[in-house]
């Protein structure tokens, strides 16, 4: 059967490393709305050329298109035994807009289809975020409270400079905080109403946190 995973939680909850995990677990693609974008982009495709107006001048990209773009790469052949989705779906327009996708792609197909909740406090979040650093060069998450380099300041899988992104401060964390919230929360009795919703605690290790998903999406 089919399978079809998404993830919702705030940010820093830890959705992109065990969707990494999951990934490889079950050989699965990992479809990050945002590598996808870039790779539009730097393909030159029509579709990367509209993308890259609105993203040049600091503007959203139309919901639509990025769906668009989403069911493309989901219609490939490796996402036909099933696929973890990444940034998607992020508001109720475009949880509406996932399913005419889901129904166009799978057709009579058996499909297990799966949102995971990742419920954790905000205050856990803000320390993530403003503790956060990632590698320069091959782009390794860490962090300098819950998962610290060997040698401070440099990754440990390829010995790049660690560095920390400009909106990771605490302010445009609360800030991001109130967004999701606004927009993203809603998802959660969408998806529990549809009786595809679990719900996993988000804080602790990621071994923890690890043993915790794989019991809800086996």
């Amino acid at each position: 059967m089919k399978k079809e995973l998404i993830f919702l939680g705030p940010p820093a909850c830890g959705k992109g490393t065990q969707t990494n995990k999951l990934a490889q677990y079950f050989g699965f693609p990992h479809v990050d709305t945002g590598s996808l974008l870039r790779a539009e982009i730097a393909s030159g495709s029509e579709n990367g050329k509209i993308a890259k107006q609105f993203i040049d001048k600091g503007q959203l990209v139309p919901v639509k298109l990025v769906g668009d773009i989403i069911k493309n790469r989901l219609m490939q052949e490796d996402c036909q035994q099933g696929f973890i989705l990444d940034g998607f779906p992020r508001s109720m327009e475009q949880a509406e807009m996932l399913e005419e996708i889901r129904k166009e792609i799978d057709k009579d197909n058996q499909v297990d289809f799966r949102a995971t909740y990742f419920d954790i406090d905000t205050d856990v979040l803000v320390l993530r975020i403003v503790n956060r650093r990632s590698c320069s060069e091959c782009g390794e998450i860490y962090n300098l409270k819950f998962k610290s380099p060997k040698i401070e300041g440099k990754c440990d899988i390829c010995g790049g400079d660690l560095t920390q992104r400009k909106d990771d401060n605490e302010e445009t964390a609360k800030a991001r905080f109130e967004t999701y919230f606004r927009e993203t929360a809603p998802l959660i009795d969408y998806y529990k109403n549809k009786n595809v919703l679990s719900s996993i605690n988000a804080d602790g290790s990621i071994e923890e946190v690890w043993n915790r998903l794989l019991k809800v999406v086996e």
